[in-house]
């Protein structure tokens, strides 16, 4: 099956997070990711642990189905190098702090003289424009700053940092979605053009209701546990034996649930009719729930709920999400036997195509990897070329 990027080439100079797992979802679409990094030293994140055989886990994870080749930008051939095949590929990917591109004369505006068709995605902490352009930034700083923190917590705790690195996550996602929409662009007019994805903007895009609630309240939100702010019944919930998540999203679902806790008069009761009612007299309902609910084991109420229809599900914990039958059914851990790591599971891909299906076809690559193959391949450089360039640590 062919897969929907196949054909697009990708020089990836990213690290870290938001970068790679932009390249990543590329990459598991059919992309050819170059993989751009220093040697000797490579991405940061090769840094990071755990570790398999001194490889790092962590990088694996993000590196997937790409090609490493190193290049050493301080040399004016690896320089050149790279413009040369800036010209043979579709997009350019990187995440330096605004301007550092530039500095070595291979921002966009360099870059788009050499192949108006380029393609160039950045992604920073605070964008390419702003009072805080430039500005270091990290995941934490952004979560801090965006506002996602000052609403996730307990109620009445403190500010909570969410525990997956969204902050990145969510900017190598809307990258990766510029970057396709760009190149809609492109099949369409022939015209290339620079995507500016700011980390901070990214929070604030995923901010859902905080927004609306702030603006049409006068109200500023805080953190309120595991509670919906505006939908209720939508909470974890004490069982006999740990905790269930129930979400009765609307009025009907709702009455399924008071059927089931056998508490029907709950249904007519003005108090309750509807879901505004139920969040207006939230503090009487919530403690009568709880009750009802703290009657079973969580294993028993899945059971009762799900025959019901009503939205459920426990409180995995990591080891239980990697061995979930519907997890499994769907591919979502795939295992890639690394060259020195061995085998390592990982997260499979999450966008099912009827046509297209991407996939884990290969593991991370081991540091310039494929610099040799790449030269030859994209450049046609000769051995002795290669040899040469070798000599003057170029690569």
């Amino acid at each position: 099956m062919k897969q929907a990027l196949e054909g697009i080439k990708v020089l990836d100079l990213t690290r870290v997070l938001a970068g790679p797992y932009a390249t990543m979802l590329m990459a598991d679409m059919g992309a050819d990711v170059i993989k751009i990094e220093m040697p000797g030293i490579g991405d940061d994140s090769r840094q990071f642990g755990p570790y398999i055989n001194n490889e790092s886990a962590y990088f694996m994870s993000l590196n997937r189905n790409k090609r490493s080749m190193t290049l050493n930008l301080k040399k004016p051939e690896a320089k050149a190098l790279l413009i040369e095949m800036v010209k043979k590929v579709d997009i350019v990917i990187e995440n330096f702090r605004p301007g550092t591109m530039e500095k070595l004369g291979l921002g966009y505006e360099d870059l788009k003289q050499i192949n108006p068709g380029i393609i160039y995605a950045a992604c920073s902490g605070f964008g390419h424009s702003g009072p805080y352009s430039q500005r270091a930034a990290y995941d934490a700083v952004v979560q801090a700053m965006g506002g996602i923190m000052s609403i996730t917590g307990e109620k009445n705790g403190k500010p909570t940092r969410v525990g997956p690195s969204i902050g990145d996550i969510t900017a190598g996602l809307f990258g990766a979605i510029g970057v396709l929409a760009a190149l809609n662009y492109k099949n369409a007019t022939g015209m290339g053009q620079k995507v500016d994805v700011a980390m901070l903007d990214c929070q604030l895009a995923i901010l859902e209701n905080a927004i609306t609630r702030y603006v049409v309240t006068g109200e500023v939100p805080k953190p309120a546990g595991n509670r919906h702010a505006s939908i209720v019944p939508f909470e974890t919930f004490d069982t006999l034996d740990g905790e269930i998540m129930i979400a009765a999203g609307n009025d009907a679902l709702w009455a399924k649930l008071c059927e089931v806790i056998d508490k029907k008069d709950w249904i007519a009761d003005e108090r309750f009719k509807t879901n505004p009612l139920r969040n207006q007299n939230y503090e009487a309902l919530r403690p009568m729930l709880g009750e009802a609910i703290n009657t079973k084991t969580t294993a028993e109420w899945q059971d009762i709920l799900d025959k019901a229809g009503v939205p459920n599900g426990p409180i995995n914990t990591i080891d239980k999400v990697l061995e979930d039958p519907q997890v499994k059914a769907r591919e979502m851990v795939v295992e890639v036997e690394h060259p020195i790591a061995g085998k390592l599971k990982m997260a499979g891909v999450p966008i099912k195509m009827s046509e297209t299906q991407g996939s884990v076809r290969k593991p991370a690559p081991v540091l310039g990897q494929h610099t040799e193959e790449i030269l030859k391949e994209l450049l046609q450089l000769s051995n002795e070329e290669i040899t040469e360039l070798k000599s003057k640590d170029v690569f």
